[in-house]
């Protein structure tokens, strides 16, 4: 007897939840939210939580990645190294 035939794999569902991918320029949603209250804590960031990656987040992940010596992201790109640090900063002062 013949199998029935196999699904193809949810490929929408893979491109659409990348918990541990790169934010940058252009990009919107709650995770940019997340990272602009991050930077504000930091004193980084000091316009509105919007959710939108425009220049001022990104020069602001810039100006911490510079002072924090992270090169393999790429500057004012949020990616894996630049995230496990600025999740690492302590949340309380």
């Amino acid at each position: 007897t013949a199998s029935p035939p196999q699904s193809p794999p949810n490929t929408l569902a893979t491109a659409s939840t990348q918990p541990a991918g790169s934010l940058r320029r252009g990009d919107r949603g709650p995770a940019v939210r997340d990272l602009q209250e991050r930077l504000t804590r930091l004193y980084l960031y000091t316009d509105a939580i919007d959710g939108y990656y425009g220049r001022s987040v990104e020069d602001s992940v810039r100006n911490y990645q510079w002072a924090r010596g992270i090169t393999s992201d790429g500057f004012g790109v949020y990616g894996p190294a630049t995230r496990a640090s600025l999740e690492a900063e302590p949340t309380h002062w």
